[in-house]
């Protein structure tokens, strides 16, 4: 069982659920974590249990970041938007930089989350 956290950006978060229904079937054999929106949304679309954390505005992205520093997470998929200016954006760098740091897969789009769904 891989622990999984799940991000996204406003923008993304219909993305990101759409994505998880697609890959319903593997992410109900994984650890579930989300900030408190994305979470909510995915559980809501899929019916997957998701552990809910604060919304990311609100330091859930930190919670993620320190899950990581921590060993608790091994996947992050974050769908970023990028053509959007974000007022949280030292946090959503913060987590990033966290991930690679941490040598954790870091997905930011549906290809790479695709890949590494496949990989885990």
């Amino acid at each position: 069982m891989v622990r999984i956290g799940l991000v996204a950006h406003d923008d993304k978060k219909d993305d990101l659920c759409r994505w998880a229904e697609h890959h319903r079937d593997k992410l109900a054999l994984h650890e579930l974590w989300g900030t408190g929106t994305t979470g909510s949304r995915i559980m809501a679309a899929t019916g997957l249990e998701v552990t809910l954390l604060k919304s990311g505005p609100l330091g859930g992205d930190q919670q993620l970041g320190a899950m990581i520093c921590e060993g608790r997470l091994d996947v992050l998929i974050f769908f970023i938007d990028p053509l959007s200016a974000q007022p949280h954006d030292v946090d959503v760098k913060a987590l990033t930089r966290l991930a690679t740091l941490y040598d954790v897969p870091l997905a930011n789009n549906k290809s790479t989350a695709d890949a590494v769904l496949a990989a885990v």
